[in-house]
């Protein structure tokens, strides 16, 4: 980047307020920056996320980035950036963004009829792996046995990211967990998903249905304030075990509470031949600036 200034947005995905939900850096023009400096940039923001727009073809080239590393594919981070994009590059109410993201083709599309819109994504076809004993995953979260509903299961899901879904009995059993690193670091150390994704029937607003978090210490996200990709694999994962009583799942999630984040996402699944899913929330612009070159 040496000899030029990046411009850069910040925006708080899933949101219903500035100053709430997952913060995102997206950073535009980013398409001579090696795959270090992106990684040196997104560990300077620190957010869960930050994005680099790389280029367009049939659509937007979008790298992600944790603090610690490169993902193909994360829920708040395609819509914050396809926000951006519409915002500050197209600059023009449109019904779809696509970006182009190493999981293939993301679309978003805009709902207008609310304001601030709301966006929606549709995911990949969800993927099921592995699943879990309860006691395993009680040790993990620091929380007895019992508090996890033995009526579903433990069980890996990925829709572009994998992460393990658990069960719990209580929006009091969601509020006490707290991970064990060790305990965690040996299990992700086996296992295919690197994150946790705990919740209950129990939302945190009466207007919710349910709650989430998310442990993601693996990608140097001790807890992450809202998680699109993960409420992917959990409405997939709704619709498979008819957790709700139906394969169809409409339903709005709490999540980043305990950390002074509050967030809602939207989840909406089907199953046909295959779970369709799609996740959908707010945007709000914060801050833009520019990185100085070297």
């Amino acid at each position: 980047m040496a000899g030029k200034e990046l411009a850069f947005h910040i925006v708080d995905v899933f949101a219903e307020s500035k100053f709430a939900g997952n913060q995102l850096a997206v950073v535009l023009n980013a398409g001579n920056l090696t795959t270090s400096e992106m990684q040196h940039i997104a560990a300077e923001f620190h957010y869960s996320e930050t994005t680099f727009i790389t280029g367009k073809a049939k659509s937007f080239r979008i790298r992600i980035f944790t603090p610690k590393g490169e993902l193909p594919f994360a829920g708040h981070p395609t819509l914050g950036t396809a926000f951006v994009i519409q915002q500050y590059i197209i600059r023009k109410n449109v019904p779809r963004v696509s970006l182009s993201l190493k999981v293939g083709e993301i679309p978003v599309d805009f709902n207008y009829d609310s304001k601030p819109p709301v966006l929606w994504m549709k995911q990949n076809e969800p993927k099921f792996g592995r699943k879990f004993d309860s006691g395993t995953m009680s040790k993990v979260l620091g929380i007895d046995k019992s508090e996890i509903d033995t009526k579903f299961p433990v069980h890996e899901v990925s829709t572009g990211i994998p992460l393990i879904m658990v069960p719990l009995n209580s929006l009091k059993s969601l509020k006490r967990c707290k991970v064990d690193s060790k305990a965690y670091f040996e299990l992700v150390a086996k296992t295919w998903a690197k994150s946790i994704l705990v919740f209950s029937s129990a939302p945190y607003k009466k207007n919710s249905d349910l709650s989430v978090r998310v442990f993601a210490e693996y990608y140097g996200i001790v807890e992450d304030p809202a998680t699109g990709s993960g409420n992917g694999c959990l409405a997939a994962y709704l619709c498979k075990y008819r957790y709700l009583g139906s394969s169809e799942v409409a339903v709005s999630v709490d999540q980043g509470y305990e950390i002074g984040r509050p967030s809602k996402l939207y989840l909406k699944a089907s199953e046909t031949d295959r779970i369709d899913v799609s996740v959908g929330g707010r945007v709000f612009d914060v801050a833009q600036g520019s990185l100085k070159a070297k």
